[in-house]
């Protein structure tokens, strides 16, 4: 079974970049579909980015053009860029690797944008 630890949170102003990294052990790596999800406060998590085993990707609307997913098979991790930052995107982030019943989430990282 894969576990994940995410790193790379923290405080940022608005318009700022942070990039998150989930680093993956105990499983194949590159067959799981790594996603990034996030979940604000009184709000339920929701998709932010995934890229699958072949590297498509999908973003939530909210985050396309200024958000990027990626991975790097040889490092068993995964990464979100986030650019431009805006107060909404305030949440705690989570990585998450998925593969037919696998469904597997890692602890989670704070991500605060001040304004």
């Amino acid at each position: 079974q894969v576990q994940l630890v995410e790193s790379g949170g923290g405080l940022v102003q608005a318009g700022g970049t942070l990039r998150l990294s989930c680093a993956a052990s105990g499983s194949i790596f590159s067959i799981y579909t790594m996603g990034w999800y996030r979940q604000a406060p009184g709000k339920q998590r929701e998709l932010v980015a995934a890229i699958t085993s072949g590297g498509s990707t999908n973003y939530a609307d909210s985050v396309k053009g200024r958000f990027t997913i990626s991975r790097d098979n040889a490092k068993n991790t995964a990464y979100l860029q986030m650019n431009s930052l805006k107060p909404e995107d305030t949440a705690v982030y989570y990585c998450n690797a998925r593969r037919f019943t696998v469904d597997v989430w890692g602890q989670g990282t704070q991500v605060t944008v001040s304004s």
